[in-house]
Parts: structure tokens; sequence; C-alpha cells
């Protein structure tokens, strides 16, 4: 017999019954029932219980083992008594009696329990992460993960493409966050980068004439962490393709996304149909240029019905340039409590408060009071049919810009009796974060977002360029390789309506994909940098790898990158991305569990030669 294991924790049933066997693993968890003892034994594959009374050789010692220790036990398999089967286990109707035990690695109280579903402070799942990670929850996550990574690979090969590895440590590159530099010995006073992305290479592979390239790429980048963003390093399905346009980069990465969701979404609806939406009219609708469109609810602008007004905030707003009233609309949400909770929502965002409207029945009161007649009287004309209740719109709002008003705002947003709107006024880039997350909020709230089901959409169109409102100065705001749509005569006219053949892929309110057809004409690439302010030289001392390579017949190309962590964490069902990574970093950018960064010795800092200066009181 196997020095550990004749068998997993997994394999055993009825058939196995009479059997002698060996099986290793953790102590689950131990029931002492009075003379006899019960242990769940766990190991990567499953759970089995096994047993012992006081006629097993072995008694006293396993009555010394707790709660994950690791051992070796042989026994007998017995079918469990028909009332005892556990359905939910795969060896749910078998039990091993054991005859020999053998202890492996015996476990100092614990930090934190593996059985159970108690929730620890992330400080003590990560610097324990090596117990964290033997928890359900947590090996299914890793278990999924692995999965999901074998399916990208099984589907990019299927697809045409071949993997290629590029290189770790490289040169400085702009991807929009900062790098982690590392010192070279050699070369005193240098510093290589951790890639951001394999950007660069990647574009290099098809100036090579590879003409389809993938890689589950490690990235790194020095970023402030949050829920859906690792402070250090992440992994990305990287792809790029020779002679493609935009259109034909979403039809190769559509049917892989689109089969790593049927394949790991246990059931739930994935769009097949991905809607092209531009990123003025993400930002508009949603507030967000990763949407959530599992929520119905889009925003519009209303300025017009403000305009002249009697709600003078919003109406005196209306007369500086750039801004604009934008409604967002709430089926369903129409009563004054709702409308209360939301407007106290964003004054928790920083604003003032929300301006509202909510639609109901008329009231008598109301009826009453404008036609200057007593409520009885109303009453007993509604009884004999000579009024008919409508609706009103209610809310301060309402009352300062009157009934017509109220009602073409209800009329445009397609709202009746029982709904609600809410107001946002400014320039947009000042207000519309708050109000993309209020539009969440008011889906979440009012049971009006489809958590059953995975919504894509590309967003597409990205402005090339941005000015700066104090400066006055021209800079990028979002990928400077992207090719301009129309190309060098693009560039000739006003920078801030530069479209760039740029799209990211949103997923239930994540970026999940991003990429670009390339910049690959060096006439353009210099006039798309010349508009930013950097002259050719910069270009080419920064980018010179790259910009020397276009001059050799460089083929038109783009590509993307799919986040694997991201997708891992929608389909783990996990709220932190932290959950779906093996050996994460916490908040502060530290493992706690390897004790890094660490600091270096002073050998180290003379063999690079390197200096460390005290930290800024």
């Amino acid at each position: 017999m196997h020095a550990y294991r004749s068998h997993t924790c997994a394999d055993l049933t009825k058939a196995n019954v009479g059997d002698t066997v060996r099986l290793s693993g953790w102590v689950h968890r131990v029931r002492d029932h009075g003379g006899v003892l019960f242990i769940d034994l766990r190991d990567h594959y499953g759970v089995t219980q096994v047993i012992a009374d006081t006629d097993s050789p072995v008694f006293a010692e396993l009555e010394k083992v707790r709660s994950e220790w690791c051992i070796r036990i042989d026994g007998n398999v017995l079918a469990r008594d028909e009332s005892l089967v556990n359905p939910n286990l795969p060896t749910g109707e078998i039990e091993v009696f054991v005859r020999d035990i053998e202890v492996l690695g015996a476990s100092e109280e614990l930090p934190l329990m593996v059985f159970g579903d108690q929730e620890y402070p992330e400080e003590t799942r990560l610097k324990y992460r090596y117990l964290d990670l033997r928890r359900e929850k947590m090996q299914d996550n890793m278990k999924l993960r692995s999965d999901v990574v074998a399916s990208m690979r099984k589907r990019m090969w299927d697809g045409g493409f071949r993997e290629f590895q590029t290189p770790i440590i490289t040169a400085s590159s702009p991807e929009g966050a900062r790098d982690f530099l590392v010192p070279s010995r050699l070369h005193p006073g240098k510093f290589y980068a951790l890639p951001q992305a394999p950007q660069q290479f990647k574009q290099l592979i098809m100036v090579s004439g590879y003409d389809k390239y993938f890689q589950i790429a490690p990235c790194f980048r020095d970023e402030d962490p949050r829920a859906d963003r690792s402070p250090t390093d992440f992994y990305q399905l990287d792809l790029e393709m020779s002679f493609v346009e935009q259109q034909d980069v979403f039809d190769t990465i559509q049917p892989v996304i689109t089969g790593i969701f049927e394949e790991f979404g246990k059931g739930r609806k994935v769009d097949q149909t991905w809607e092209q939406i531009s990123y003025r009219d993400a930002a508009l609708w949603y507030g967000s240029d990763k949407p959530d469109l599992r929520n119905p609810i889009k925003m519009q602008v209303v300025s017009e019905h403000f305009k002249g007004s009697g709600f003078a905030i919003f109406a005196k707003l209306l007369e500086n340039e750039g801004t604009e009233v934008r409604a967002i609309p709430a089926p369903t949400g129409g009563s004054r409590k709702f409308c209360d909770r939301m407007n106290a929502f964003a004054q928790k965002e920083g604003l003032p408060g929300m301006g509202y409207i909510f639609w109901r029945k008329e009231s008598a009161d109301s009826i009453a009071q404008a036609r200057g007649i007593t409520v009885k009287e109303v009453n007993a004309l509604i009884k004999s049919g000579e009024i008919t209740l409508g609706e009103e719109a209610a809310g301060p709002l309402a009352k300062n810009i009157g009934p017509e008003r109220t009602e073409a705002i209800r009329q445009q947003l397609g709202l009746n009796v029982g709904d609600a709107a809410f107001f946002l006024g400014g320039k947009p880039k000042a207000f519309e974060t708050v109000a993309g997350k209020a539009r969440q909020v008011i889906g979440d709230e009012l049971g009006l977002t489809d958590t059953n089901r995975f919504a894509f959409a590309w967003i597409v169109d990205f402005p090339i360029y941005e000015r700066d409102e104090e400066t006055g100065k021209i800079d990028f705001e979002h990928n400077p390789f992207s090719m301009p749509q129309g190309g060098m005569a693009a560039l000739e006219g006003n920078p801030e309506d530069v479209l760039g053949y740029q799209y990211d892929l949103a997923c239930n309110g994540y970026e999940l994909v991003s990429g670009a057809i390339r910049n690959h004409r060096p006439e353009i690439m210099f006039k798309a940098f010349e508009i930013a302010g950097y002259g050719k030289d910069e270009v080419e001392k920064r980018f010179g790898g790259m910009v020397n390579a276009f001059q050799y017949g460089a083929p038109p190309h783009g590509g993307c990158a799919a986040g694997v962590d991201r997708i891992v964490m929608l389909l783990a069902d996990a709220d932190n991305l932290r959950d779906v990574i093996m050996f994460p970093m916490n908040q502060r950018a530290e493992d706690l569990m390897m004790d890094a960064p660490s600091d270096p010795t002073n050998e180290q800092l003379r063999e690079l030669g390197l200096r460390v200066l005290p930290p800024e009181a």
C-alpha cells in the first residue's frame, strides 16, 4: 500500500464497503459521542467520516487529535446506517473504522478556524493565508481560478492563437500608473521596471510577423488598492492580432468571454448580444464608463424644463456655459420616505442633496386647495363622478417649477403614478460619478437590477484628448497609442473632438476588457504626441524601441486584455479581488505573511550603489 493513501477523501463509495483503505488529510472536525469518536477527515478533494470506538486499537491516540492536525489513518470501509446517510457528500454512504493512525503534522492552537463560516479580520486572514486557503470557499475559488485560466488557454489555442511569453524585467512604460522600479547592479544608477502590461512587446510581436499572440500575463502597477484592484500585481488574458479592425477584435474575444461565463456562471443568463455604447453616452446615461446594464435605469438631460423656472438653484446654474441638469428615473420609487433616503445618500457623497419629484394619485386635499372648495365638497364630487382623481407631482421641486413643467418631465422620462425622479445639476464631470452611484443604489434598492444575469456592453469612441480647465493645456485623456478615428486628418481639427479606436468591455459594473486598434504609423504617432506637447525627440527617447520598429513595415494591428482576477471575482460571487488571488497584499500593499516589503541589508544597498533616505516628516 502507498505510504500515505490508497484513496482520496472523495473517492470511497458503497462499492468499497469491506475494503481496507489508507487515507491522509486534515482533521476537519471532531465529535465525541461518549466512547465513539467521529472525525471528518478532509483533503483537497473532499471529506470522509472516520470513526473509532473503544474496540479500536488506536482509540486513545485518536482522542488526542485536534482540528487541522494532519494525519494518516488505516481502516475498514463500513456502510452507514440508512438513517445516517449524508446525501450532500460523495462519501456520505460510508464511513471508515480506524485501525491505525500516524500523526503527520500536529497543529498549534489555530488563529482562525477552517471549519465553519466565521468571519475574520482581513489582516488575520492574510497573515495566516495558508490556513485561510484551507477553507472550503477559498478552495473552491482557487480551483475555479485555475479552471478558468485553463479554459481561456484552450479557447485561445482553438481560435488559432499561439502563446508567447514577454519579459518581466523591462523598461518603464506609460500605462497610466506608477511603475515598480528594479535597480540594476551591473548598471549603477539605472533602473529596470516591472511591466505594467506587455503592451509594447505584444505590438512588436505583430511587427515581427506573428499574426496572433496571446498570453496569461502578469502585470505590475504601483496603485492604490480598492476592492476590484490589486495594489501590486494582477493577471490578464492578453492578446493581439495583425490586419484587423475594431469589430474583428470584438468578434474574436466575445465567444471566449461568453464561453467562460456560460461554463462557470452557475446557470446565470449570459448576454449573447453586446451593445456598443459611446463613451459620452455611457457617461450621460449611466454616469460611468463601466455601466451595470442589469439595471435598466437610463439618465436623461432635462435642462430645458428648468431654464427660467421657479427653481432658482437650477435656473441660475443653467445660465453658466457647460452646465446641465440630469434626471435619474426611479420606477416604483414614488414615496417620500424613499426620496428622503436617496437625498441622504447624496449628502453622504458630499453633495448638498438631490432634488426629487414623485408622482402619486391626486388627493382630495390638493383638489380642494386648487379649486378653493372644501374637502367634503370634493369628496361629494368624486362620489358623483364629476371629478376623477388623476396623478399629481409632489415634493419641493415640483412646487417650485409648477404642474406644466413637472408633467413635461414625467412624459419625457416615461414615468407614472408611484414613480419618482431625482435631479443633479452642474458641469457633468463634477456630478457624473455621484449620479452613477445613485443610479446603481436606486436600481438595487427598488429591485430593478437583475442579479441573475451577466450583462455585457462595449464602450467605444473614447476621446483621446482633454483640455485642462485651469491651464487650457491639451493632454491625453485616454490611451495615447490608439489610432485616431480618421487618421492624420482627424488630428488637424479640434483635439477635443478626436476619438480613438479604443474600447472597454463592461460587465455588471466592472471593466473586464480594455483594448485598442494601435497607431502603427510613425507620422501619425508623432503628430498625436505633438498635440499633447511631446516633441519628436521625447517620443523617440521614451518609446524608441517601438517607434523604430514601426519604420520597418508595421502591419495594422490591435488587441485587448481581459482581467483574469475580475472575471474570476464575478464568477465566484466574491466582493473583493483578494478572495480570488492566492497570496494577495493587504490594503497598504503589504504581504503580512512574508513580511514584505522588507528592509534591504547594507550589503545589498552597497552592491546596488543605493542609499535609503529617511522618510520626510
